[in-house]
């Protein structure tokens, strides 16, 4: 009974005890249960970022793979594409270079021969000494015309004043004014007044006057007349309208000479004519009348005559045979192959080394 009533005694001692241990235990296993979640989520994430790396790395590599191989691809096709234009371009310096060479040569030989300009220029030399001193010549002619002239107009006026001062004659009785007593000879003007006749009253008055004509001697002593002046009828008072030119610059303008321009005094086939000129002087010069017939199946093994000015009694020039074409086919056939510029590239493996006129490879 003593110890059922101890027991009693501390049975609420043992309760709050219990209590207390419960309390600690479910602290306990709480806090455990939150560390256990806390590890768990920790290592479930590390596990899935690790797989994201692995995925990422995968992707990586494939993307890699693929980039590469479209960057090969690529290469290869600008390779493809460089090779091609390098050998076009070779092929086509080439052709230049042969175009060059044969058209010079062909130009040199038929369009702009040589000879045919050196005789075409020393003939534009003689004749341009021909119209050289024609030109002096007429430039002299027509300056002893001015003089000529100049000196009948004098030799006119004088006449004219002779005839007008005839009244100033020597006569017996008086001395005249060109008679000076004082000097050993006469002047020249008083043998003009001796030869000469006065002047009529009537034709001096209309010489003044301008309304008729006047009859006067030439250099050859033949009389001629002059063209009588008609009077206008008179100006009216009332001036027109309007601005108006002067007449006589309207007169000028009607009957002025006929100026025809370098259009209309060339003719229109000039430049035909001087080439159908140019092209019988060239026939009559040249020994040669064949055509050279380049490239042709009949003419292929047939030599062309020498001509005078690429032959000599020492032998042939080597004009045309030497310097521009090659008549020996075995020289043009190279022993080695084709050279190629660049280093060479795996690309160019596959490709022969024989090529068609189209610029493939065959």
């Amino acid at each position: 009974m003593a110890t059922v009533v101890k027991l009693q005694r501390k049975i609420n001692g043992i309760k709050e005890e219990c209590f207390n241990r419960n309390r600690v235990a479910e602290e306990n296993r709480r806090k455990e249960h939150k560390a256990a979640l806390l590890i768990q989520s920790w290592f479930r994430g590390c596990r899935v970022r690790a797989y994201l790396r692995h995925l990422q790395r995968k992707a990586t590599t494939i993307q890699k793979i693929w980039r590469g191989y479209l960057g090969r691809m690529y290469f290869r096709r600008m390779v493809k594409t460089a090779y091609f234009i390098m050998k076009m371009n070779f092929y086509n310096e080439m052709a230049v270079r042969i175009q060059k060479r044969w058209r010079a040569y062909y130009v040199r030989k038929y369009v702009h021969n040589y000879y045919a300009l050196k005789q075409y220029l020393e003939g534009l030399t003689m004749t341009n000494e021909i119209v050289r001193r024609e030109l002096e010549e007429f430039a002299v002619i027509k300056s002893r015309e001015r003089e000529k002239t100049a000196l009948e107009s004098g030799e006119r006026k004088k006449d004219y004043l002779a005839r007008k001062m005839h009244y100033l004659v020597s006569t017996e009785q008086i001395a005249g004014v060109f008679n000076s007593p004082y000097k050993l000879f006469p002047d020249e003007m008083e043998f003009r007044l001796r030869g000469a006749k006065p002047l009529s009253p009537k034709a001096s008055r209309s010489r003044k006057d301008g309304t008729e004509g006047t009859v006067e001697t030439s250099t050859l002593g033949t009389p001629f007349t002059l063209p009588q002046i008609e009077h206008l009828p008179p100006i009216p008072k009332k001036k027109p309208q309007g601005p108006f030119r002067d007449p006589a610059e309207v007169l000028l303008q009607r009957y002025k000479p006929l100026e025809p321009t370098l259009r209309v005094a060339t003719s229109i086939t000039s430049v035909e004519e001087a080439r159908e000129e140019l092209k019988r002087k060239e026939w009559g010069s040249q020994v040669n009348d064949e055509l050279f017939h380049h490239f042709s199946n009949a003419n292929k093994n047939r030599r062309h005559e020498l001509m005078l000015h690429t032959s000599s009694k020492f032998g042939h020039v080597d004009y045309g045979t030497k310097h521009f074409r090659e008549e020996n086919p075995e020289k043009l056939k190279g022993k080695k192959d084709f050279k190629r510029v660049f280093t060479t590239v795996q690309v160019f493996d596959k490709f022969g080394k024989t090529y068609s006129s189209a610029g493939k490879a065959v």
